[in-house]
């Protein structure tokens, strides 16, 4: 039996299986923390964004945001058919063109395909954009709560990421579970755990520069990524997000390092003043 009658015959066993069953709760399970996992940058790109706003307003933006996150999950779940649609080619390339884009049986382009490119070069630019602002004399405004960014516009830019990260999300469930009951309840968690999460992170990331460079530097990594997916080129993702675990494990212990030999260097001044 070859693979793709072993992920066939799976994915009937699932949908087949009583709710309750080892089979249905094991995807579940499997299916909620993929989709926290894949939630990771939706969460990093509404931190920096809301970040940009007044203290008054952050806690609007960062609701609002991950409202957004769950209504378009929802949404694209309910129209599953149409979104596995997406996933076929608009036209065709030439044979040749074909060999230099991709190494598997695509023969061109999909509404999928555009939606990551453009969701790409966009995170691309918003990333690369606040790295520069946050070398400008005012990047410490928004660490700060001194943030002058207007909701209407941040909100806008998490329609816009949102409608990518969960277009990738819903595809991602969709291949993992064909039980919309399955995919409900995980996306439902997953969300639930980001909103959790999004004020502590939010919070951490504006309270330390170091922190918020390497976080844009997480997104300018995922932008390259969906540039490549949306070019038929497959990504590991675990690679990304290893290499980020690794580079936050390293300034933390930095951050450690420096709170502890800051009091150190404080003492020194003070008894040199003496």
């Amino acid at each position: 039996m070859d693979t793709v009658q072993v992920v066939a015959t799976s994915q009937a066993t699932l949908a087949a299986a009583p709710f309750w069953s080892a089979t249905t709760l094991g995807a579940l399970l499997t299916l909620t923390l993929m989709e926290v996992v894949l939630g990771i940058d939706n969460i990093v790109f509404v931190a920096i964004q809301v970040g940009k706003l007044p203290r008054a307003q952050q806690n609007t933006g960062r609701v609002v945001g991950m409202s957004l996150a769950l209504l378009m999950r929802l949404g694209l779940l309910s129209g599953i058919t149409w979104v596995m649609g997406m996933t076929r080619p608009i036209f065709d390339f030439p044979i040749w063109v074909r060999g230099i884009l991709y190494d598997n049986d695509k023969t061109g382009p999909s509404s999928r395909d555009l939606i990551l490119i453009a969701g790409g070069l966009f995170l691309l630019y918003k990333a690369s954009r606040e790295i520069f602002d946050q070398m400008e004399p005012h990047g410490s405004e928004a660490a700060n709560g001194g943030g002058k960014g207007k909701l209407g516009l941040v909100i806008v830019h998490l329609i816009l990421l949102d409608l990518v990260f969960s277009l990738d999300s819903v595809i991602t469930a969709v291949g993992m579970a064909q039980r919309l009951d399955v995919m409900v309840i995980a996306m439902l968690v997953a969300v639930g755990a980001m909103i959790v999460l999004a004020k502590t992170l939010t919070d951490f990331v504006q309270g330390h520069p170091s922190i918020k460079i390497l976080a844009l530097s997480f997104l300018n990594l995922i932008g390259v990524m969906l540039l490549l997916e949306g070019m038929g080129q497959h990504v590991n993702k675990g690679y990304i997000y290893s290499a980020m675990v690794f580079s936050l494990g390293v300034e933390l212990l930095n951050m450690r390092y420096r709170k502890k030999k800051r009091p150190a260097a404080t003492r020194l001044a003070e008894a040199g003043g003496e």
